[in-house]
């Protein structure tokens, strides 16, 4: 297949390069909540609803299915970016195309990925802050467009994930949405409150080409922000087409 060749795009202080081979055009919709990934793997786009590309916190609130839980504070340190370090790690992850992605992250977080490999998620030392990051999808829609088709998934969890919007910005080629929720009484009996930075990272042609989250507590915020900020400034999307042999069932 006919080599795309090298764009790039500066990102905040940074640089992301996506090299593709091969067509592209597609979306991230990512692991936060269940999905039908059915459309993504066949390198569609899912239906949108008006796109909101202003400063302002989404209004719509999910629907009331289930009875709220008793919050029960996690009163750890909070996360201090001071004493985070930051080395650049590389992997693949297998998903519509194989992408080789770089960006980085704190040094000592350890990499975890599913199978098959569609993300690679760095977890630090307690267990209770991470950075995931997600590529290998087809390239086809703005950054704000998948903040959109996230934000259509989120209303539909249930009450009893307590989710509140913090806010939702579209600023040169990131759309980034902050929430905070309580993990499903399925994954996590103590219903502790997670704060979440999702932003969604646009090549040169303005499309989104990477997505990454940044989860851990409430008292966390800042350096949450700061870690996926270091991320999104460095990352590195390189594409090649998936054997038939490798593409995900």
């Amino acid at each position: 297949m006919a080599r795309r060749g090298t764009v790039g795009a500066l990102l905040g202080s940074g640089l992301v390069a996506i090299t593709a081979l091969g067509g592209a055009g597609g979306y991230g919709v990512g692991l936060l909540t269940a999905v039908d990934r059915s459309a993504a793997a066949a390198g569609t786009a899912a239906p949108l609803g008006a796109i909101r590309t202003s400063t302002s916190t989404p209004s719509t609130t999910p629907s009331p299915t289930s009875t709220p839980r008793v919050i029960q504070p996690d009163n750890s340190p909070p996360l201090d970016a001071s004493e985070l370090r930051y080395k650049t790690r590389s992997f693949d992850v297998e998903y519509v195309y194989k992408s080789q992605v770089s960006a980085r992250v704190p040094a000592n977080w350890n990499m975890t990925r599913p199978d098959p490999p569609r993300t690679a998620r760095f977890t630090d030392p307690t267990g209770k802050r991470w950075i995931r990051v997600e590529a290998g999808f087809t390239i086809q829609r703005p950054p704000a467009a998948s903040m959109e088709a996230r934000i259509l998934e989120l209303n539909r969890l249930p009450k009893d994930q307590m989710l509140k919007y913090i806010s939702s910005t579209v600023e040169g080629n990131y759309a980034t949405l902050v929430y905070t929720y309580v993990p499903p009484a399925s994954l996590a009996p103590v219903a502790t409150v997670r704060y979440v930075i999702v932003r969604w990272v646009a090549d040169e042609s303005g499309l989104c080409a990477v997505e990454m989250s940044s989860t851990g507590l409430p008292q966390d915020k800042k350096a949450l922000m700061t870690v996926i900020d270091k991320a999104a400034s460095s990352v590195v999307r390189r594409d090649s087409p998936l054997d038939s042999s490798e593409k995900p069932s």
